[in-house]
């Protein structure tokens, strides 16, 4: 009972604010960096993040002293540990009392996040035919069915008719946080007919707390068909990853709105529900501690977190795609050119198809979904906005999981190695990392993890010196290959601690922190140190640390073997990520510096190598 009435309660608030926001101009947005003062609160609504375990039993005892009446926010609170509290009067004041106690991770405003409905605008009823904007046929490759395929011009831009040749997502679980999904018929809810025969995996509806996470607004459905539009039937239009099982969480309402509470729950439920990838194609609230622990948990559960950068059309990066950890994404239309409405920024990290409908419709991003005002009713609808961006981005995702890769930094590695470079630029505040290529990024991976390669090289590079040396220099074969004291600083450089992620992967804290550290290989524990960056630090991924380590290992013989295995391993990943054209390297003062400083450091890293294997034997 106490659910419902929380349930209604946050139903009836989230409509006055919308109602609020639609009448008055939205705040001014600050130009670098998002902050919460451009959140939209909900009156008198908080939302306590509990450490695991915290019952409802004890929060209910601490309740009178704090002045406050808490409830889980849906079924999910045991286990995430969100609750929510309603009508609080100076809620600045309970929080800052709710804060000192230890059982507390954080407690903060209830935000309000939405889909920006200025994508939808215009949008319904698209009627069949026309002529694609986009000039590339892609007639060497795959070509689906699906009718209306030759009106996806964004699926030639990013040439999935090559990709899919070579995968299309099977066996990979993409979450969709969203108004919901049209993949059933319930009540008056009717599955739209391009989703017949897409796979689905339970889901839940964080608005209603129920298990049907029916979509009653279109968005959902629309960014749902870009991930896995059952394609090749001969109906309607074609999807990025079809092979792909979709989630469906509902996360706004049918307003398109939705709290930062519900968010950070679902994000926590899905990465606990097995989903590879989750898509969050909204925003416009401030900075959530609740929201960014929820996406560090996700990630820490090896899933990778994509989310639309915003549509303000300014140089800020709105949150959830601001937040560390998650890949934020900026639009492109039919030229490939920024969309006007795209935001942009220092958090970028790549563009892909978004639409600019300036011309029309034929501009738009093509889906089926619903009609808001009859959900029964499937229509074809061309949108615009950073929100039909993501989707693609996930979906790729999807395609390179199902291709070998096992985190979401291999996952990333091989999204941004993949991105056309737009402008020469390696990265830029306008496109992140460029724009969008699933063919490009699917070659990068290699058709296994993205970090694998690291170590070929550096085995490849190990028989070169080996070859070099002379017979008398020459350690044995063997002796070195499996000695622990070589192997481990080969792997720690090249590859990292890889099933660290695997076994570990839930550990939270100071635990998950060292997993953190250890599965990564050293030239990206700078993520770790410096924070993940749009931009790579050359100090890391350079020959300095094998360099300085060197000259303690000249006086110290016993520790020529590690550092042997440490300088190839660098060697090994500094040639990988010049061969691959990974990474974008921060303070060089041009970006073309970029890869004479990894081949260049390579090559160091490698006599280094000769020099510490040779030493041992001389």
């Amino acid at each position: 009972m106490a659910l419902k009435r929380l349930t209604l309660a946050k139903a009836v608030l989230v409509l006055a604010v919308v109602a609020a926001c639609a009448s008055s101009p939205g705040p001014e947005r600050e130009a670098e960096t998002p902050s919460a003062a451009s959140a939209v609160r909900v009156p008198g609504g908080i939302v306590v993040d509990f450490k695991d375990g915290t019952t409802k039993a004890q929060f209910d005892s601490w309740e009178s002293e704090w002045g406050v009446d808490l409830e889980f926010n849906s079924v999910e609170g045991p286990e995430t540990g969100v609750a929510l509290a309603m009508d609080v009067e100076e809620p600045d004041a309970v929080l800052e009392r709710i804060r000192q106690h230890p059982a507390v991770e954080s407690a903060e405003p209830l935000l309000l996040y939405s889909a920006p409905p200025e994508e939808l605008l215009a949008g319904a009823g698209v009627a069949p035919g026309g002529e694609a904007p986009w000039d590339e046929a892609g007639k060497d490759g795959f070509t689906p069915n699906d009718p209306e395929f030759h009106r996806q011009w964004n699926l030639r831009m990013i040439h999935m008719p090559r990709a899919w040749q070579e995968n299309r997502g099977k066996g990979v679980v993409v979450a969709v946080l969203d108004t919901g999904i049209a993949y059933e018929d319930h009540d008056d809810f009717r599955q739209v007919p391009d989703l017949a025969g897409v796979k689905f995996k339970r889901g839940y509806d964080f608005v209603n707390d129920d298990e049907h996470a029916n979509d009653d607004h279109g968005h959902g459905t629309h960014v749902a068909g870009t991930i896995a539009q059952a394609t090749n039937n001969r109906e309607g239009v074609a999807g990025v990853a079809f092979e792909a099982t979709l989630m469906p969480v509902k996360v706004l309402n049918h307003f398109g709105a939705g709290t930062s509470a519900d968010i950070a729950e679902a994000i926590r439920f899905a990465a606990d529900e097995g989903a590879h990838v989750i898509n969050m194609s909204l925003g416009g609230g401030g900075y959530s501690k609740v929201m960014a622990d929820a996406v560090e948990y996700a990630r820490k559960k090896g899933v990778t977190v994509v989310a639309a950068a915003g549509n303000t059309g300014r140089g800020q990066v709105q949150f959830p795609a601001a937040y560390p950890g998650a890949v934020a994404v900026g639009a492109v239309g039919p030229d490939g050119q920024r969309a006007p409405y795209s935001s942009y920024g220092k958090h970028l990290d790549v563009a892909a198809p978004g639409g600019d409908k300036r011309r029309g419709d034929a501009g738009g991003i093509l889906q089926n979904t619903i009609d808001p005002r009859n959900p029964a009713r499937s229509v074809y609808a061309a949108f615009q906005g950073t929100s039909m961006a993501a989707p693609h981005v996930a979906a790729v995702a999807a395609m390179l999981y199902s291709a070998g890769a096992s985190t979401p930094d291999e996952v990333e590695k091989a999204l941004y190695a993949g991105a056309k470079r737009v402008g020469g630029q390696d990265w830029s505040e306008q496109y992140g990392h460029g724009l969008l290529d699933a063919q490009a990024s699917l070659e990068a991976i290699g058709g296994g993890g993205g970090q694998w390669p690291s170590l070929w090289w550096a085995l490849a590079l190990l028989a070169l010196v080996l070859l070099t040396l002379r017979r008398r220099e020459r350690p044995g074969y063997f002796n070195i290959l499996f000695a622990p004291s070589f192997l481990l600083p080969l792997l720690l450089a090249s590859v990292g601690v890889f099933f660290m992620r695997s076994l570990f992967g839930g550990a939270t804290g100071l635990a998950g922190d060292v997993v953190d550290v250890a599965y990564l290989p050293i030239p990206d524990w700078q993520r770790i140190i410096f924070g993940r960056g749009r931009l790579a630090n050359p100090l890391f991924y350079s020959s300095l640390i094998p360099l300085v380590l060197s000259f303690v290992a000249i006086k110290v013989k016993g520790l020529r073997p590690a550092m042997g295995g440490l300088s190839l391993g660098f060697a090994g990943f500094l040639a990988y990520a010049a061969w691959a054209k990974a990474p974008a390297l921060a303070y060089l003062p041009f970006a073309f510096l970029a890869m004479p400083w990894l081949v260049g450091n390579a090559f160091i890293c490698l006599v280094i190598a000769r020099a510490m294997l040779r030493q041992e034997k001389s």
